[in-house]
């Protein structure tokens, strides 16, 4: 699930022609280098989503430039603007991932357009990852054989899911069972990796429900399952019901309860857990795009709100589609601002991020106090012992329901 927030922070200002600065070009190449594209269109706007995107009707006052019908111009444009501003530094895409909203809204012809403008302007590794997100009530048998013909290796499928009251109240709009048949039909297109992803917590949920969920999933047989708690955020409509008191707040303890019961059933069906949120059936069914941001490594964001992340330097794009269209028009980079991380930015990000990983982080990078904090950490039972032995912090099935927490003590 590729979190793309509906607010941008202020940031530094970009050149208009988007420029990068020269220490971060030369570290270009480096590390693996990865394409997010942003489609920020849905046909409604589910209850819980507080992403950057937009319904046919928030978008009617937007005009012509708006259209999801010239999107893929748009996109192609500043896949072309990303050539200039990397220059030749030969930077072979190692993975592309389309999320959004629901990338699947535009013709499948749309999406392989912008695909072939990345194989293009920069070359596809070999063996590269290409994912797209897909509703399951947006996409059959001829759209997947249509991507899967186009480039696309891996479907991402949102069932959050299996029971009909739990949609409803998500204002999921897809039919039970839909997501399973999903799976069928792109495998009979050929799709080698699939995963389903899914929503855990949400107010009026039982156990049952989400046994039920976990159940029907592993029953489609995908390779790969994610698994997110339900957060609660401001401005969404599910945050205005709860707080009316039209709803209940799933509490942190029946999340932990979900988790275990998720981490018991999937180990059980041969899924198993390579970040805190995410199981796969084998190193080769992890998503390679998401670990590509848990590793620290490059990316180029594309489209209205994209974050992108070259050498230290982290930038991010307008976020309504009329105002990128317009900058791209104009020739103007359609950054909004950026920020350049300083060598303890990237410290801290890497013991966010790599700690909720199978592998865990390197214990040089904490600092005497986080040191300790990951001695005591060991004593509780929150970090695994061989590992730690070995110079890495890695979490314990108790240290993954309490690692926000194992988190902030360690960065300190």
């Amino acid at each position: 699930m590729e979190r793309m927030p509906s607010a941008l922070p202020d940031g530094e200002a970009v050149p208009a022609d988007g420029a990068l600065p020269e220490h971060a070009l030369s570290e270009l190449g480096q590390r693996p280098f990865g394409f997010y594209v942003h489609v920020p269109y849905c046909a409604t706007r589910c209850g819980y989503c507080d992403f950057n995107t937009y319904t046919a009707t928030e978008l009617h006052s937007s005009g012509a430039t708006a259209s999801q019908d010239t999107y893929a111009d748009n996109l192609v444009a500043e896949i072309r603007h990303a050539r200039r501003v990397l220059g030749d530094a030969d930077v072979p895409v190692q993975t592309v991932f389309l999320g959004g909203g629901t990338p699947t809204l535009l013709p499948a012809r749309d999406l392989v357009r912008m695909l072939a403008a990345i194989r293009d302007e920069f070359g596809l590794a070999a063996g590269a990852e290409v994912t797209t997100e897909a509703n399951p009530e947006s996409v059959g048998p001829a759209y997947l054989a249509e991507l899967r013909e186009g480039g696309f290796n891996r479907l991402s499928f949102g069932m959050q899911s299996a029971r009909p009251h739990v949609l409803q109240l998500l204002d999921r709009r897809h039919t039970p069972g839909r997501p399973e048949s999903c799976v069928a039909e792109a495998r009979a297109a050929g799709f080698d990796h699939v995963n389903l992803d899914l929503i855990y917590g949400t107010p009026g949920e039982s156990d049952d429900d989400w046994r039920a969920s976990l159940e029907a999933a592993i029953g489609a047989e995908p390779d790969h399952v994610s698994a997110y708690a339900l957060i609660v955020e401001e401005g969404t409509r599910l945050a205005a019901r709860i707080r009316r008191g039209e709803i209940p707040m799933t509490d942190d303890d029946v999340h932990a309860d979900r988790y275990l019961i998720a981490e018991e059933m999937l180990g059980a069906a041969g899924l198993h857990w390579y970040e805190v949120s995410n199981w796969a059936s084998s190193p080769e069914a992890r998503c390679r795009h998401n670990e590509l941001y848990w590793t620290g490594a490059d990316w180029w964001g594309a489209g209205p709100g994209a974050h992108s992340h070259v050498g230290g330097v982290r930038w991010w794009n307008v976020k309504h589609p009329a105002a990128y269209a317009q900058a791209l028009a104009e020739k103007r980079t359609p950054a909004h601002g950026r920020e350049r991380l300083a060598d303890e930015d990237r410290r801290v990000e890497r013991i966010l991020l790599e700690l909720r990983l199978l592998d865990g982080c390197p214990l040089e990078l904490l600092h005497r106090a986080g040191r300790r904090a990951a001695d005591r950490a060991l004593a509780d039972g929150l970090l695994a012992p061989g590992p730690y032995a070995q110079g890495r912090a890695v979490l314990t099935l108790r240290g993954r329901l309490l690692a926000d927490a194992v988190v902030r003590d360690l960065v300190d």
